[in-house]
């Protein structure tokens, strides 16, 4: 049970890790593709920003081809130290960042602790304000009060996953989404800490304990600020020849127009445009029947494809999903 007052509203998605052997494509599809502002840092590091903040994707050499840490941003140092109070309170360690590496994440405080599924969560105030003028393709990218985007998990552990995120950040339920994907039904919460429809999103299949997914993150979500951002990002990703997901659709509960692209590493990554802002005083949780009103459409899927999915399902069978139980026991 959380002893510290609720820190919802002052959290809010800051930046992510990614490990990657191929810094090449990746600096390709940030840039070129996405539309970003790219900073080369060293032949093993690079970082890329969307808006006056020094860094909200730090990419780094290494064998994961996966996302490794989330960073999140707290408002106050008073927020910031009630989390770790919960944290630690939970027995769950908690260590400190170096200054070299809270410098890497462009922050000048930096708390990390174990997260679901292997991610480690990063938590930090006073992020450092590059003066450096951005270029970047896109006009520009929409972050504030509502945090940068959102990152959608796929779990076997679904409930303990959700206890996490509301254990520590006092995340609430926003909706859930009922899908049938290939035969296979899946259930979708989206938890929200902000403003923001979600910053979480958690899929898991009904009835079976399987994740079909390789990577520990299914996608992450950036928004741009305007409709031609997206439309002018999707055609780029075609014509630099970095595969598609899904086609453009809009999503029937954030009501977000976007597409997704699939990165190097393998996970997809989502630009969208213009989702609904949550307003507490009215809003109520409710359950919508398939994820989007039109679109979305798989692109270039073969029986191939399908049949790897099915076996990346029936592996997760025999390997245990990483939890933090200790902090898993609340969920929204």
């Amino acid at each position: 049970m959380n002893t510290t007052p609720s820190v919802f509203g002052a959290v809010h998605l800051g930046y992510i890790v990614i490990e990657t052997n191929h810094l090449t494509d990746w600096r390709r599809f940030g840039t070129d593709a996405i539309g970003m502002h790219h900073d080369p840092i060293s032949r093993d590091l690079m970082r890329f920003r969307l808006d006056e903040q020094e860094c909200r994707f730090l990419v780094q050499r290494g064998p994961a081809e996966d996302v490794v840490a989330i960073g999140w941003h707290v408002d106050d140092h008073r927020s910031f130290e009630q989390i770790e109070a919960r944290i630690r309170a939970h027995g769950v360690p908690c260590v400190e960042g170096g200054t070299e590496e809270a410098a890497l994440r462009g922050v000048e405080r930096l708390l990390r602790f174990p997260g679901p599924k292997g991610i480690t969560q990063e938590i930090y105030t006073a992020p450092v304000q590059s003066s450096e003028p951005l270029h970047m393709l896109a006009s520009g990218f929409v972050t504030g009060d509502s945090g940068m985007g959102h990152v959608a998990i796929t779990s076997t552990r679904p409930a303990q996953l959700r206890g996490y995120f509301h254990t520590v950040f006092d995340a609430r339920l926003t909706d859930c989404i009922d899908e049938t994907i290939s035969g296979v039904k899946l259930k979708i919460r989206f938890l929200r800490v902000n403003e923001r429809h979600h910053s979480i999103a958690v899929a898991a299949v009904r009835g079976l304990p399987i994740d079909p997914v390789r990577t520990r993150v299914q996608h992450l979500n950036i928004q741009t600020a305007t409709l031609d951002d997206v439309a002018q990002s999707y055609q780029r990703v075609h014509e630099l020849g970095f595969e598609m997901a899904l086609s453009v659709g809009r999503h029937t509960n954030d009501k977000e127009l976007s597409y997704y692209a699939r990165t190097p590493s393998g996970f997809e990554w989502e630009v969208g445009w213009n989702p609904v802002v949550v307003d507490e005083s009215t809003w109520e949780p409710s359950t919508h029947q398939g994820i989007s009103i039109w679109g979305h459409l798989p692109v270039g899927r073969t029986i191939i494809d399908k049949l790897d999915q099915f076996r990346l399902g029936a592996r997760s069978l025999a390997r245990s999903e990483a939890t933090v139980p200790a902090l898993s026991l609340r969920e929204p």
